[in-house]
């Protein structure tokens, strides 16, 4: 199962980084907790710079956090959070090199046990270290899924052709107009104005 989910990485600096990925989660282990979570960030994040092995004191360490939060989610995808106001979104947990959103509904502290890459991404297979629940989850509505889907269009508009991404945007901006709150709404006009600015790039760079 793939569990869309914000990470929060930490550098050699002690800088926090909070980025939206999708892992895979593994069955269920004691205490109801996921076995085992694989990441696959791309090559050119920062996530994967702060999760390779060897990089720095905290490599291979991060927390993988269940939030319906559609603006952290808009706001990650297009790098907006910059590590100043990353470190006042996070505090610290037990284990050292760890820092866990304080606002989430359910975070897993987790250790790559096993880290690969292909010419794209790296996939860094975790085990679970420390959890926990800090509020109930109280669900998703059509125009959170479109946030989410929106942010992840975001993320590729160096492998999705413009018109495609369009496309997308114009099937997923019913459902924002028609279940969304102030929230959804002000995430998903954000990450619009950020996939055509990226998009207008990628067409002067000649790579649209």
């Amino acid at each position: 199962m793939i569990l869309e989910s914000i990470v929060t990485t930490v550098d050699g600096n002690g800088r926090v980084n909070i980025a939206p990925m999708g892992p895979t989660v593994q069955g269920n282990g004691p205490g109801d907790l996921i076995a085992e979570i694989t990441l696959r960030p791309f090559g050119s994040s920062t996530t994967y710079a702060n999760l390779k092995p060897g990089n720095h004191q905290n490599s291979g360490k991060a927390v993988v956090h269940v939030t319906d939060d559609a603006m952290l989610f808009a706001r990650g995808a297009a790098g907006d959070i910059a590590p100043e106001q990353a470190a006042k979104l996070v505090t610290s947990i037990d284990h050292h090199g760890y820092r866990r959103l304080i606002d989430c509904h359910r975070w897993f502290a987790v250790e790559a046990d096993h880290f690969s890459e292909d010419d794209l991404r790296a996939t860094v297979i975790c085990r679970i270290i420390d959890s926990g629940v800090v509020r109930p989850f109280f669900g998703f509505n059509r125009a959170k899924h479109a946030v989410i889907e929106a942010a992840i269009l975001a993320t590729r508009t160096h492998l999705i052709a413009a018109e495609k991404i369009d496309q997308e945007l114009e099937r997923l901006r019913p459902l924002v107009d028609k279940t969304c709150g102030p929230q959804e709404r002000e995430a998903f006009d954000f990450l619009v104005r950020t996939i055509e600015k990226r998009c207008s790039r990628e067409r002067t760079s000649g790579h649209g």
